[in-house]
């Protein structure tokens, strides 16, 4: 750690950074008392139902409601009609122009563009009941051809619409040049299935109208709060301060739960025009067909090569399928993957087309590593394909291209999420000599070949990846000291389940001398502090963590400069131990003494400032990029087609862990999702636009049974230059690469460099491509 980030005297009392301390969270989730939007009820409560298209692709002929609202218990239904002027859903992020008229409507109007998308809402006293009427809503709809393919060529959208609505282009260097130049070109075609995160609890919501205050609250908000507070005030023509959010315990959120969808708009409709508490849970099959998807992408790489294995030039043909319309994230995933494709890598000329496509299936975005899940698979299937021709070793193909820590920071000339990519720090090559290190890597080699040559299908593989992460522009954290002795900390920061009240407490009573326990982090109440940036993008720990520490000082600074005062002792003899401001004389005084003796109403604080207290903002232009290895070892029945990863390696740079126990398990949950990407999970969908994976009997997930005994080595070694700390974030690490690096393990163990082209490698796929080349 930086010495400057410690305050003076800081060795002489506990430390509470890099200290794997039990989450102050659990409590409530493990004793069951936690309270999720489901628990919530209102007195007068009301139960939406949404009813859904069944149809891909077609024109609204009608809507036949008037069954459904004879029905009994119902007390409202609707369609697009009668929701007047209001108007489609906002995509929150990007810098894609052109992309607005694509925008979903909260309900279809005139066209259904993919099966789960909303054409009525029935309200009803009962839960039962509103799902009984909505059964009874009859949809007419003329078909029309769905569009399934992303490489298919564009059609139209709408009139005077095409089905690309952007192709995003990046790159730097004369690419056409060194490919003429190279020694070696090597080529592959890569895809990954639609996929994304199948969260334990569904999403859910629950709207009230407070008429004695006017204000409209929404239950079940997470991520963005006051993003979503601000465009649902736009929408409905509100003012800011007359929309409330509120965060409630979550099963998880991984980037899907939280965005604007439909149903928050519908059941906030619902809550202002019957002045009625309006409660919305969406079952697992609505989930599976109406939640964003994510991952589905179908790449075209190639890259120039001397004849040591250097890169010289690649060049990337990216087909993203976004399904029906644009929304939540507009063209991020797409822009992050071509913007991040290059990894921990050298690579002098780089040319990347994304064509942004349109189809008839639910509406993508981002899902936990966006962009990198499927940027390392296809980056890391390259580099070992060049490795395989030039006869090298995987490992010593990536030493010969990696960046060196003497070029850090090292400018990309690439942008994504509209910031310019420049890697902060790493030691790249030392992560790799200790992640094969630590993982027994060339007796992993031994052993599986030995174990080939007894007949049976095992093999390893590696793959390296850089990750982004601490997204700005701001944060802001309010700190205030109470009477006795308890740390409030105030923050717009969104907690999803990752550990964001231990780590910002952790951090808090680091600066303040006091016991982290003794630290209340407060969230999720969008009236209670005006600003926030919410929970994404790993930038929870490294932007609200810094605004922390930083409204932290300022409350240490305070608090000494008082204690001195009282106790006659020069401030900068001071420091905070034990919750005391203490001298070394052996004299001091808690905080929550402090903090009575500074209130409005003491007379002695004299001319301060009322109250022990103090807020910070923190500022950052620029992502910072954390880097790991992961190392895969898996076995392949050749009969069944599935595969067993039998060991797992995680090296990963966190550049400081706060909680070294936390960013372990956000790497083993990562991971899961990783191998469920890579092995099980897809949402397929048959020629008729139909989707066939709506329960768990056809999504497969990876459970405790198919996860591998896990190694995780945490790294300090490249701490962020751009905050005191040297923090980094740690939520993506154990998904990013997890796809490549089975890739990897597969094709050693059937000994077929490159049969690994498209994920997830079901078992159904593996047996068909070993029958189709035995």
């Amino acid at each position: 750690m930086p010495a400057d980030a410690l305050p003076a005297g800081a060795r002489n009392r506990r430390s509470w950074i890099g200290r794997s301390v039990p989450r102050l969270e659990d409590g409530p989730l493990v004793r069951g008392e936690g309270r999720f939007v489901a628990d919530l009820s209102f007195p007068g409560e009301l139960h939406a139902r949404v009813v859904r298209s069944p149809y891909a692709h077609g024109r609204i002929v009608a809507i036949d409601v008037e069954e459904a609202r004879a029905a009994p218990g119902v007390v409202a239904v609707w369609t697009a009609g009668d929701l007047g002027a209001l108007p489609p859903i906002p995509f929150r992020a990007t810098a894609i122009q052109g992309l607005e008229p694509y925008c979903q409507p909260a309900l279809a109007r005139d066209v259904v563009r993919y099966v789960g998308e909303p054409v009525a809402l029935v309200v009803a006293d009962d839960p039962y009941r509103a799902e009984d009427a909505a059964e009874l809503v009859m949809v007419e709809v003329e078909d029309l051809p769905p569009a399934l393919s992303a490489v298919e060529p564009p059609s139209d959208w709408a009139p005077g619409l095409s089905t690309e609505p952007t192709v995003i282009r990046k790159g730097y260097g004369e690419v056409d040049a060194a490919f003429a130049g190279a020694a070696h070109v090597v080529e592959l075609d890569l895809s990954i299935g639609r996929h994304s995160a199948v969260m334990l609890e569904t999403r859910g919501l629950l709207a009230r109208f407070d008429a004695a205050r006017g204000v409209l609250e929404l239950h079940g908000a997470a991520k963005r709060p006051h993003w979503n507070r601000d465009r649902l005030a736009e929408l409905f023509d509100l003012p800011p301060s007359a929309v409330e959010l509120y965060e409630n315990h979550v099963g998880g959120g991984f980037g899907v739960r939280g965005e604007i969808y439909p149903e928050d708009l519908l059941v906030c409709f619902a809550a202002l025009r019957l002045r009625r508490p309006v409660k919305w849970i969406e079952d697992r099959r609505e989930h599976m067909m109406a939640a964003n998807h994510s991952r589905e992408q179908t790449h075209a790489i190639r890259a120039a090569v001397d004849g040591e294995g250097r890169l010289l030039a690649i060049d990337e043909v990216l087909h993203h399928d976004q399904g029906a319309y644009v929304r939540t994230h507009g063209a991020r995933v797409a822009d992050m993957t071509i913007g991040l494709l290059l990894g921990p890598y050298r690579v002098p000329a780089y040319r990347a087309v994304a064509h942004y496509r349109l189809t008839n299936k639910t509406p993508a975005a981002t899902y936990r590593a966006p962009g990198r899940f499927e940027g390392s698979f296809v980056r890391e299937r390259l580099m070992d394909a060049i490795a395989q021709r030039l006869s090298l070793d995987p490992a010593e193909l990536r030493r010969r291209n990696l960046i060196a820590p003497e070029e850090m920071p090292y400018e990309r000339g690439l942008s994504a999420l509209e910031s310019e990519v420049i890697l902060d720090s790493g030691l790249y090559d030392d992560l790799l000599t200790r992640a094969l290190d630590f993982s027994g890597y060339a007796g992993m080699q031994a052993a599986c070949a030995r174990r080939r040559e007894a007949g049976e299908a095992v093999g390893c593989g590696l793959a390296m990846f850089v990750e982004k992460s601490g997204l700005g522009p701001s944060e802001l954290v309010e700190i205030s000291v109470d009477a006795a002795g308890w740390v409030e900390v105030l923050t717009g920061a969104a907690s999803v389940g990752q550990g964001m009240e231990t780590a910002v407490a952790q951090i808090v009573a680091e600066t303040l001398g006091c016991d982290y326990r003794r630290v209340r982090v407060l969230h999720g109440d969008t009236a209670r502090i005006p600003f926030g940036f919410g929970a994404h993008a790993s930038r929870v720990t490294v932007m609200t963590g810094e605004a922390a520490r930083r409204a932290a000082e300022a409350v240490r600074d305070k608090a000494l400069e008082f204690a001195a005062a009282l106790l006659g002792e020069p401030a900068d003899t001071l420091d905070l131990i034990e919750g005391q401001a203490s001298a070394p004389s052996g004299a001091s005084i808690p905080l929550g003494v402090l903090a009575a003796k500074l209130g409005p109403a003491s007379a002695d604080r004299g001319e301060r400032e009322p109250g022990l207290s103090a807020s910070a903002w923190f500022h950052s232009k620029h992502m910072n990029y954390p880097y790991g290895v992961h190392i895969a070892q898996a076995a392949v029945d050749r009969e069944t087609g599935g595969v067993r990863i039998e060991r797992y390696a995680v090296a990963y740079d966190v550049g400081r862990a706060v909680n070294p126990a936390m960013v372990e398990g956000q790497i083993q949950g990562g991971l899961a999702q990783g191998l469920g990407g890579a092995l099980f999970e897809e949402f397929a969908y048959d020629p008729d636009g139909q989707p066939l994976s709506v329960t768990f009997q056809d999504y497969l997930m990876v459970t405790a049974a198919e996860m591998p005994p896990l190694d995780v080595l945490i790294r300090e070694d490249a701490p962020s230059p751009l905050n005191p700390l040297g923090l980094k974030g740690a939520g993506e690490a154990g998904v990013n690469a997890a796809g490549a690096a089975v890739a990897a393990a597969i094709d050693d163990a059937l000994q077929r460099p490159g049969f690994v082209t498209r994920l997830p490698m079901t078992p159904q796929r593996l047996r068909a491509a070993l029958k189709a080349a035995p």
